[in-house]
């Protein structure tokens, strides 16, 4: 992997602390570059875009900005294909301009958190350059995951798994001598080649990757599929039969050959050193979609520190789905030492205001009806909008998010979720979409363009104020009124919600633990925090008397002290 010549260590503005735990209830905003802001017209949001919004950021109210791949791509995955871990896509800026944003934001007292990918690198990576180009059982080749193929010329791929994106996941390539050769496998599109994790020239280098943010100032890490590093690649490889008749136990146990082996723990033991080589230590969040029974491994101490549950993500509105998943999310954490981390929307889903929009799909795998499962169904669909309920979907988008910023822990927001955004559906051409799991499943899947369409700053323009140009994806004509510049001026929009409960969330944080209380009724929930702060959810359909105490914001209009449907309201004692 490059490197390239890091400045010297970064030394953040003294209004950033040196506090240890920062992250532990910390309001963290997920950028996504591409989308964000573009300060040169070529309608691709960039770094000098982003810095130029630290002023708006800081008035949100965060703690942390998360920002996904902003690293030399061709774009396969939306960036998650690195062709450099230690440089900045050109198109989106250069390190120099990486640093000047890492200032702004730190003067602002805002955080830095950034992706890190480490399954796979892209095809255009020079290792993997290296390994098309050395022969079989090279050390080239040894940093990837090769191997001969079945039948009698090797022409089958070696197992008969596929790919997260569709297709087999294995690929032929042709040797030097141009003949057909060995196959590398990727869990996910064919640009992305799955790395070696049992190469110790692999470990070392993302230990240097790791190394070379931290001392550009990067406060913390995300870690992209935390849980597929590393593999178990025996002589004869299962088969998908093999692997469905190992059922749950393989997932349970660790066993599945490249899902949540318990051998990547090590890997992120000798991260955790390094990290804690700093003041403060880096942090780091995993993205591991793996059994809960199994989720606390990744956030112990000695480990990333901390874990991704996607758990209230996955529910519908329901009051009984929330108290559980709030409930067993909480004393997971507790368990593991870490906190816990609460989202509703990111770059890979269906926006919330539009999911609770839906009309449910059927029952989850627990028996009850999940938005998530609504959202993929409206997806399968063609994603048209009126097939949803905006009023309703945007309503409970703010009652939910106002209980989440009550809650414990961290809390991740998903750029755009501030403005109350739809998901932008069937608006988008197919000759203009970019997701590639829209084109490798053609006529199943519509992909994840819909939430990563470019923000709306203004009410006019070519795009919205987004760039002096255009946009790499279209925005829909009713964005103008969900834009930043609009919003501004409205009482009670849903950036004024976002913008109050957030510097609330940062005056009432107390210890992170939660009392429930009891409301009289299944649909009404409501739990104080340990400095009396109250927050009573109402996801019912009939109004619902409030407790005593002043009010101190509330997701929709109250009436004295009737709460509303699909509102949530927080109180001091």
């Amino acid at each position: 992997m490059t490197i390239t010549a890091a400045t010297a260590p970064f030394h953040s503005d003294a209004i950033l602390s040196d506090d240890p735990n920062w992250w532990r209830q910390a309001s963290v905003y997920q950028i996504y570059p591409r989308s964000f802001a573009d300060s040169n017209g070529d309608g691709i949001g960039d770094i000098n875009g982003i810095t130029a919004k630290v002023p708006y950021l800081k008035e949100l109210g965060i703690d942390a900005v998360w920002l996904s791949p902003f690293y030399p791509s061709a774009l396969a995955d939306g960036g998650y294909d690195v062709d450099d871990y230690r440089n900045v896509d050109p198109r989106l800026g250069t390190l120099e301009d990486f640093d000047a944003m890492a200032a702004a934001l730190h003067g602002a007292g805002i955080r830095l958190i950034v992706d890190i990918v480490p399954n796979h690198s892209s095809n255009r990576h020079e290792w993997f350059q290296e390994a098309l180009a050395a022969p079989k059982g090279s050390p080239a080749r040894d940093r990837y995951i090769f191997r001969d193929g079945l039948g009698v010329d090797g022409e089958l791929p070696p197992s008969d798994w596929d790919s997260i994106f569709g297709g087999p996941a294995w690929e032929r390539i042709t040797e030097p001598d141009g003949t057909p050769g060995q196959w590398y496998m990727h869990i996910f599109a064919k640009e992305q080649p799955d790395l070696n994790w049992d190469n110790p020239e692999v470990r070392a280098d993302f230990l240097t990757t790791l190394r070379f943010w931290s001392d550009r100032g990067v406060d913390g890490f995300r870690i992209d599929v935390a849980h597929a590093l590393t593999k178990n690649l025996e002589e004869t490889l299962p088969s998908k039969a093999d692997l469905d008749a190992m059922g749950e136990a393989a997932y349970l146990e660790g066993m599945h050959p490249y899902w949540d082996r318990d051998e990547v723990h090590g890997i992120y033991a000798e991260w955790r050193k390094l990290f804690n080589e700093y003041t403060p230590p880096r942090t780091a969040v995993a993205e591991a979609w793996v059994h809960a029974d199994r989720r606390a491994r990744y956030a112990s101490p000695e480990g990333l520190g901390q874990a991704f549950n996607f758990d209230l993500l996955q529910a519908d509105f329901d009051a009984a789905q929330f108290r559980r998943t709030i409930t067993k999310n909480l004393a997971e954490a507790d368990a593991s030492g870490a906190s816990s981390t609460w989202v509703f929307s990111n770059h890979d889903v269906v926006r919330h205001a539009t999911r609770y929009g839906l009309p449910v799909s059927g029952p989850g795998s627990d028996g009850e009806i999940m938005a998530g499962q609504a959202g993929k169904h409206w997806l399968l669909d063609g994603g048209r909008q009126e097939d949803v309920d905006i009023e309703l979907g945007l309503r409970r988008a703010r009652a939910a998010s106002l209980l989440m910023f009550a809650l414990p822990g961290s809390a991740y927001l998903y750029q755009g979720e501030e403005l109350g955004l739809q998901e932008v559906g069937c608006e988008i051409p197919d000759s203009e979409r970019q997701d590639p799991s829209f084109f490798r499943n053609k006529g199943v899947e519509i992909g994840r363009d819909g939430c990563r369409v470019p923000l709306p700053w203004t009410a006019e323009g070519t795009s919205f104020g987004f760039g002096p140009g255009g946009s790499h994806l279209p925005q829909p004509e009713w964005f103008a009124g969900s834009s930043v510049e609009v919003q501004e001026l409205q009482d009670g929009s849903t950036l004024s919600l976002y913008r109050r409960a957030l510097a609330l969330r940062s005056e009432l944080q107390a210890a992170e633990v939660l009392e429930w209380l009891d409301t009289g009724r299944d649909d009404v929930l409501a739990f104080r925090r340990p400095n009396g702060w109250t927050s009573v959810t109402n996801f019912g359909t009939e109004p619902f008397i409030l407790p005593a105490g002043a009010l101190l914001v509330t997701s929709s209009p109250v009436d004295g002290a009737s709460l509303p449907a699909a509102t949530t309201a927080w109180l001091q004692a």
